[in-house]
């Protein structure tokens, strides 16, 4: 037998073995249905550069909870109000695990991670940590002033483009706003000025962040080669998060320098309330934790609320009488010459319910983060094995005619007469997911992205730069979904 007939022989018997095994698997337990898988790569060429889209399609064909094999990483989608519920509270404990990529890993974030650390005790410290320093309502109401001051700043820069007839980008400028909220919050400092290269770093760093950590790994799915990082993404995220860590440790670092000096002024910020709880808590809460979990705090609360303001004023310039409906419940509550508060958001109805059909058009995360599953759970007439990662399709119905009538347009009045909200218990509508692993910073985005946004339109008319005519809508694909063409606008004062 030549060479070529025995590399034939071996494939042909790997392959064989590969349909054995999934028969095999099929039917000792009822599997969600969903497309064959090919040989080897699965369903993996099915995912698409838009994943959330490929699997929204796949889903009307074969069901709520849809099977897929990626190499060999066995995934469950998820893409239904009443399936997420399923997963997300009735079995909420069974599936409370995560999925853990080769980015994620890097610098071992997932070790120390609240997003990815198993929800057990320190996950459940932490959690309590964040609650209680930073996200209950009396530390929030503390804070309205500092949140005032930040928008106040954000107000002037864009009188200065308004001014200078100049374009504004508003992904940057909605970022830096968020970024230097979140880094006064955490460090007492602003890291960032509007239009500076220190902006347009961190931004740019953020978004490789997002981009890096969600990018499929064929290390991920096929084990085996996972130390070879055939496509350089762990080299990447392995560089992205020390980067970010860096500048994190170099600011815990100064803090603990200041610290040691007598008489040494304390700071009412959550570092150095870290710091406190560090020195006498009982469970291993260092440096390197303290380090990990303000990056996912700067992560989440500055990225995704950015990006969010910026969905938002999209849809708002696409859609001018929306924009004017806005307007006109502003102008009526706060008046033409105030700035926009916290107090008032209880008064606008219309602007809550633009909020919530941004969520609902444009979900940060379109898988939210990805759930495993810690034993095999029956739900419904199928049994899910331990292990198996489950992605909640948020995104796919978003845009069920089902639920939504003319799912694809955008029509806020949709919420006026509905009492739907986004805090994790309408499974119609959650964005930063439900159950235990819900999102801790939902209070925080509540209160900062609805007064974000009105204070941009309260203030302002906007128009496109000369030229461009039509907003492209284009997704780019990543943890948080950003605008592939960032959008630029002129502000006006009207």
């Amino acid at each position: 037998m030549d060479f070529l007939a025995v590399v034939i022989v071996f494939v042909l018997t790997i392959i064989t073995t590969w349909f054995n095994s999934l028969r095999q698997r099929r039917q000792r337990a009822k599997l969600p249905p969903g497309p064959y898988p090919l040989p080897i790569i699965g369903n993996f060429h099915q995912l698409g550069n838009n994943p959330h889209h490929s699997l929204a399609k796949l889903a009307k064909t074969y069901g709520p909870l849809m099977s897929l094999h990626l190499g060999q990483l066995y995934t469950v989608v998820v893409s239904s109000p009443e399936a997420a519920k399923e997963i997300l509270q009735k079995h909420d404990q069974a599936f409370s695990s995560r999925t853990i990529s080769a980015a994620t890993e890097s610098q071992d974030h997932h070790k120390v991670s609240l997003v990815f650390l198993p929800a057990g005790d320190e996950w459940r410290q932490m959690r309590k940590i964040c609650r209680e320093h930073m996200l209950s309502n009396r530390r929030l109401d503390a804070s309205e002033g500092l949140r005032q001051a930040k928008l106040r700043t954000l107000l002037d820069y864009l009188q200065k483009c308004c001014d200078g007839g100049r374009a504004v980008n508003i992904a940057e400028a909605t970022f830096i706003t968020t970024l230097n909220l979140m880094s006064a919050t955490l460090f007492s400092i602003q890291v960032a000025e509007f239009e500076s290269d220190a902006a347009q770093e961190f931004k740019v760093t953020f978004e490789n962040l997002s981009s890096v950590s969600a990018a499929p790994n064929i290390g991920d799915f096929f084990p085996v080669v996972k130390p070879l990082d055939l496509q350089g993404i762990q080299k990447k995220s392995q560089g992205v998060f020390a980067k970010i860590l860096g500048l994190i440790g170099d600011i815990i670092d100064e803090r603990l320098h200041s610290r040691s000096a007598l008489n040494a002024p304390r700071r009412s910020d959550l570092l150095e309330t870290l710091l406190d709880i560090s020195e006498g808590t009982e469970f291993d809460f260092n440096t390197k934790t303290i380090k990990h979990l303000l990056l996912d705090l700067l992560f989440a609360g500055s990225d995704t609320s950015a990006s969010t303001a910026e969905w938002t004023m999209a849809e708002l310039i696409k859609n001018p009488e929306k924009m004017v409906k806005a307007k006109e419940e502003l102008r009526s509550v706060v008046g033409s010459e105030k700035q926009v508060r916290e107090s008032d958001m209880s008064r606008l109805p219309y602007l809550r319910a633009i909020i919530k059909e941004v969520f609902r058009c444009h979900p940060p995360a379109p898988f939210l983060v990805p759930h495993k599953s810690v034993d095999d759970t029956q739900v419904g007439d199928y049994v899910i094995p331990k292990d198996t990662q489950i992605l909640v399709n948020v995104w796919a119905y978003s845009r069920d005619p089902s639920l939504w009538s003319d799912p694809a347009s955008f029509e806020p009045e949709r919420f006026l007469d509905r009492n739907i909200d986004f805090k994790g218990q309408d499974f119609e509508l959650i964005p930063f997911g439900s159950g235990r692993r819900i999102c801790p910073g939902i209070p925080l985005a509540d209160r900062m992205l609805p007064l974000m946004v009105a204070t941009l339109i309260h203030n302002f008319d906007w128009k496109l730069e000369p030229g461009v005519k039509q907003l492209d809508m284009t997704e780019k694909f990543g943890v948080v979904i950003h605008r592939a063409v960032p959008l630029k606008a002129i502000p006006i004062k009207p």
